[in-house]
């Protein structure tokens, strides 16, 4: 499983936090129910009207202790977190946190009403106690972990909601109780102050002890990283891109092309850069095709050449190199109106599509409708060689297809057996007879699916190719993979409403700009896949409209970039798995320990 899947796969556990109000609305609510319970556990309860009395008064007092003060907690923390100026920190974050901290004390208060109830000692107010420094601890980690905030910053802002909560305490017990003795206040302040070093302790161990592999082994924080990816995900900062940066490594790789020109100039290009899309949302090379699609001044189609996480670009500007290289390639093409037919070689599971464009090849490979997912470069580069000695051609434009995914599927490294799959596919290839070839394109944007819906912002293009009267489309769709089964069913409905259309190729992008918190990770396919085949089909008499008589030239060009690297995705990797092994034992124990420690001060 790659970096990006691991690390993606912790985002279900964050959730899309509620407005402000929705907040405030839940302290109310909680905060009074949890005082109103309590309320009608007292055994000097008779009547209905000394129940009702108990219930609004139990209600109205926990309100004012618990649900006032972290509805102003949640104001103060989000002032005091922006005012360091490090990732911001909204409203509804702050106000859910406090409501998330509360529920600490009204739980553990609740509880020691009923075993007050049960033993006949009254222990409810050590319950609170106890109930407050927990959310405590929980409140100084959060922030922590997510605000990028220094421990002892932390510490201080969490602070806040208990010391609003024993300060409200002391204020309702001298006016219920009429005087409050200067010893019993010390001795309550003296009670959560030694407790709160207990757990505070306890955190900087654990947090420490985690760190320290990741410190040592990548020269960044884990804490830092954390909170960035969080901002990332919840927000689409690109802030993590300078983590990346101190991390990556310079890699060599290839981006090769078909260009397609008549008589008025260049009219597109189908591109394949062996450069991954990733790693998640905006950040690095996530939106790959699309922005090289928008800085190229030709319509362009840009498909998934041979390449992992390992080939994450670690920042956008990365990208502007491929462009340059695109460029590059194009200011020194010769054309030729030569082109071939389409044809598809298989061996078992592997499926190989080639069509000829003079000295070049589009080679199109896919496991479909069995499951795959990324070609590594390295294999991808032994199966550009080979292709290269069974036709003779000069430049290679490879594609992964990319379009059938169901679960996790490991990346396509050298030794399986899937490579010699496609290595003999690849030498079942025929030299075909060379034609004038015609070719159409249309564009969708297909700005009615939300990007968290496993559409990106190119949409799908598709282009046909008219050789020898034979009709090629090809389809490709700005997604992540597509599910599995679903290239079936375009093939299908395309047959169906054109039988003219002789062979058919479906593909995906795998970009990774869908990946994000908000429902998305979506292959495409897992929705709408019935708009998505009629989106598909209202292009293809575009296409054919726009069928002409064009020359094509193909080229390959290097392209230097700094990327993630295999170094630091492996050692990401398994630094990872090590923290998450150590963390189930670990985590255990020392919160159990701090914990009973803390339960035994307090009562």
């Amino acid at each position: 499983m790659t970096v990006t899947s691991r690390v993606m796969k912790l985002s279900r556990f964050m959730i899309t936090l509620p407005k402000t109000k929705i907040s405030v609305f839940l302290i109310f609510v909680v905060s009074f129910i949890t005082g109103a319970l309590e309320g009608c556990l007292q055994p000097e309860l008779l009547s209905i009207d000394t129940v009702i009395s108990a219930f609004l008064g139990g209600g109205a007092t926990t309100f004012f202790l618990l649900g006032l003060t972290a509805i102003a907690s949640g104001g103060l923390i989000h002032s005091c977190v922006n005012k360091l100026h490090k990732r911001h920190m909204k409203l509804k974050q702050a106000m859910f946190l406090s409501f998330v901290c509360m529920l600490f004390p009204c739980l553990t208060y609740l509880l020691g009403s009923i075993i007050s109830l049960g033993i006949k000692v009254d222990i409810t107010g050590n319950c609170l106690i106890l109930g407050i420094l927990f959310g405590f601890a929980i409140e100084a980690l959060i922030l922590w972990a997510t605000s990028n905030i220094k421990y002892y910053q932390g510490i201080f802002i969490a602070a806040i909601q208990p010391v609003l909560t024993l300060s409200m305490l002391v204020l309702i017990t001298n006016l219920v109780i009429a005087s409050t003795s200067m010893d019993a206040v010390l001795s309550l302040y003296l009670k959560v102050i030694i407790g709160a070093i207990v757990l505070a302790i306890a955190i900087y161990a654990f947090v420490a002890i985690i760190e320290s592999p990741i410190r040592n082994n990548l020269g960044v924080g884990g804490l830092e990283l954390l909170s960035l990816f969080i901002a990332q995900i919840s927000e689409g900062s690109n802030a993590m891109e300078e983590i990346f940066n101190e991390m990556g490594e310079a890699i060599d790789t290839t981006v090769s092309l078909i260009s397609f020109r008549t008589e008025n100039g260049v009219k597109a290009n189908y591109i394949s850069p062996c450069v991954h899309p990733g790693p998640v949302g905006s950040i690095g090379g996530s939106n790959l095709p699309t922005i090289i699609a928008n800085q190229l001044d030709d319509f362009a189609i840009i498909a998934h050449g041979a390449a992992t996480h390992d080939f994450n670009p670690v920042a956008a500007k990365e990208v502007n190199k491929i462009t340059d290289a695109i460029n590059g390639i194009l200011s020194n093409l010769k054309y030729t109106k030569k082109a071939s037919k389409f044809q598809r070689v298989k061996s078992q599971d592997a499926k190989v599509g080639v069509q000829f464009f003079d000295e070049g090849i589009i080679l199109l490979t896919t496991f479909a409708p069995q499951s795959g997912d990324d070609i590594d470069y390295g294999v991808g580069l032994s199966l550009i060689y080979e292709a290269k000695a069974v036709t003779g051609v000069k430049d290679v434009v490879f594609v992964d297809c990319h379009n059938s995914l169901e679960g996790n599927y490991e990346r396509l490294l050298a030794g399986h057996n899937r490579v010699v799959q496609l290595e003999e596919a690849i030498e079942k290839i025929e030299k075909q007879d060379m034609y004038p070839i015609k070719m159409g394109y249309a564009y969708n944007p297909l700005d009615e699916i939300p990007i968290k819906d496993g559409i990106g912002q190119s949409g799908v293009k598709i282009m046909i190719t008219e050789v020898d009267n034979q009709k090629m489309l090809y389809v490709v769709f700005d997604g992540n993979n597509m599910k599995q089964g679903f290239r079936a069913k375009i093939i299908e409905a395309v047959n169906e409403a054109y039988p003219e259309i002789d062979m058919i190729e479906v593909m995906t992008t795998d970009t990774h700009l869908v990946n994000t918190i908000s429902g998305g990770g979506l292959t495409v396919g897992a929705k709408h896949q019935e708009l998505l085949i009629k989106r598909v089909l209202e292009l293809i008499p575009k296409a054919f409209n726009d069928l002409e008589y064009v020359e094509v030239a193909s080229g390959t060009s290097r392209v230097n970039l700094k990327t993630l690297g295999p170094d630091n995705s492996t050692e990401l990797v398994t630094t990872i798995t090590s923290i998450v092994s150590v963390t189930k034992l670990l985590a255990p124990l020392i919160f159990i320990v701090a914990a009973i420690m803390t339960i035994l001060w307090i009562f």
